[in-house]
């Protein structure tokens, strides 16, 4: 009987102890969860995901640690509307600055606050983003962007939150943003809308501007823009252009053959730095440098430099159609950021072309087909040698490359701060998909099986200490 007593005291002690343990462990993980909520969620959350979705970047850290300046993101939502994506990325941006603050506003209980602020239709999870008397208005179509897939016939979606809100936050704080003139009054083609909501979004104010009416260029200008002109400037137009870029100015063109005459004064200018240009249009015979089996819509060969290497890096194409072929006769301070092949050509018939064969009066290649070129006095000449490589189709076609490449050549041009380097994030995901049968088996495995196997392991053990206590 003693013993048995003894054997009891001992089960209860042992009891006891494990009941203490349990709590302090209790306690302890209590005490740790505390203070692990109280941690920024930039410390106590990880991201895995492949295109890095729920992370920021250097570029929007950079941004946000510079502020002197109170900014309030005002999140425009009804209650239990929240997007999880959204809520995460502002609460990295609330957590890295004590100067930024988000609040909630339900449109339920505020429904003429976003009033102030826009004429649009304002949709669940709208953020306007405010300093002083500085505002923007950031729509949910402006955070996830549907972009069409021309190769899939359908749409790819990309996340553009942190694009959108870092760069209204350099929006709000800073008055001055980069001006970007325009040149009119040579039959310009349209600036797509693409490219000038893009400048529009990366906070590149944009105002056209003719030198038939000035007796210079714009001195608050930080880049001159020549987009897609039907004829040629003038010998005085081509001579403050040149001073201009000779005394530090930037300048981008997107230019390619004309229906009717040549661009000479306009071409002329590159010739100043060793780089010629071909009459026609450039054809390429190799297979894997045209598109759409039309020999004159170039995929051409991406040069290392700080305007290709993301899409180089990301394996994408640009497609350059009906271009101007560019001889680089003195590469000194010229690169060349994109190239035909070998056995490409120039066909001298130009728009009037009927045949894809080399011709008598055709120029062998290879060309250039945009170049880079460094001026006197860190003045900067970018130079497309096509004008429709930003037609929608084209783009869409490239999978947004085109685009991409026109904007880091701008944002080269004018200085690319961090604000407006910041991509969207792909959410074209690839799921596993799995027949209905092998669904069921997984289902039985999962639900069935596994809690069957789990509970025959408890009761074998505890048998099994059952049987060791028995025999003690």
């Amino acid at each position: 009987m003693k013993k048995e007593t003894f054997k009891n005291r001992i089960a209860l002690q042992g009891g006891a102890y494990s009941l203490v343990i349990t709590a302090i462990v209790l306690a302890i993980l209590v005490a740790v969860n505390i203070l692990v909520s109280a941690l920024p969620k930039n410390v106590t959350q990880h991201d895995i995901s492949s295109t890095k979705l729920y992370s920021v970047t250097s570029n929007t850290k950079v941004v946000v640690n510079a502020l002197d300046q109170d900014v309030t993101i005002y999140w425009i939502v009804q209650s239990d509307k929240e997007d999880d994506v959204i809520e995460n990325l502002l609460g990295k941006y609330e957590s890295l600055s004590k100067h930024i603050k988000v609040v909630k506003k339900n449109p339920d209980i505020y429904p003429t606050f976003a009033e102030q602020y826009t004429s649009e239709t304002v949709q669940n999870n709208s953020l306007v983003v405010e300093c002083g008397d500085r505002s923007r208005f950031i729509g949910y179509d402006d955070i996830y962007l549907m972009e069409a897939n021309m190769n899939e016939y359908s749409y790819d979606t990309s996340f553009d939150g942190e694009g959108a809100i870092t760069s209204a936050i350099d929006y709000v704080v800073n008055e001055e943003q980069p001006k970007i003139y325009l040149l009119e009054g040579h039959g310009e083609t349209e600036l797509p809308e693409i490219f000038r909501e893009q400048m529009e979004k990366e906070n590149m104010e944009l105002e056209t501007f003719s030198l038939l009416t000035a007796d210079a260029i714009p001195e608050d200008a930080d880049a001159i823009l020549i987009y897609g002109p039907s004829s040629d400037i003038s010998e005085e137009e081509k001579g403050l252009l040149e001073e201009y870029v000779s005394d530090g100015g930037k300048l981008m063109v997107m230019a390619g053959p004309t229906e009717k005459g040549t661009l000479a004064n306009l071409y002329g200018i590159l010739k100043g730095y060793g780089v010629e240009t071909v009459d026609g249009i450039v054809v390429d015979t190799d297979r894997g440098h045209y598109a759409f089996r039309t020999p004159f819509v170039l995929l051409p060969d991406l040069k290392s430099s700080k305007i290709t290497d993301p899409l180089i890096e990301e394996r994408y194409f640009a497609i350059m159609p009906v271009a101007q072929g560019l001889l680089v006769q003195n590469g000194e301070h010229v690169t060349e950021l994109l190239t035909t092949s070998d056995i490409a050509y120039s066909k001298a018939a130009g728009y009037e072309l009927d045949s894809y064969e080399k011709e008598d009066g055709d120029t062998d290649g290879p060309f250039a087909l945009a170049v880079s070129v460094e001026a006197e006095n860190g003045g900067q000449i970018i130079w497309f040698a096509s004008s429709h490589f930003l037609d929608e189709m084209y783009n869409a076609y490239s999978s947004g490359a085109n685009l991409d490449l026109a904007m880091n050549a701008m944002s080269s041009v004018i200085g690319e701060n961090e604000a407006v380097a910041i991509r969207s994030k792909s959410l074209n995901y690839h799921y596993l998909t799995i027949s209905d049968s092998t669904a069921s088996f997984l289902k039985l495995i999962m639900i069935g099986v596994f809690p069957l196997v789990y509970l025959g392991t408890g009761i074998c053990v505890t048998i099994g200490r059952r049987k060791r206590n028995e025999a003690k």
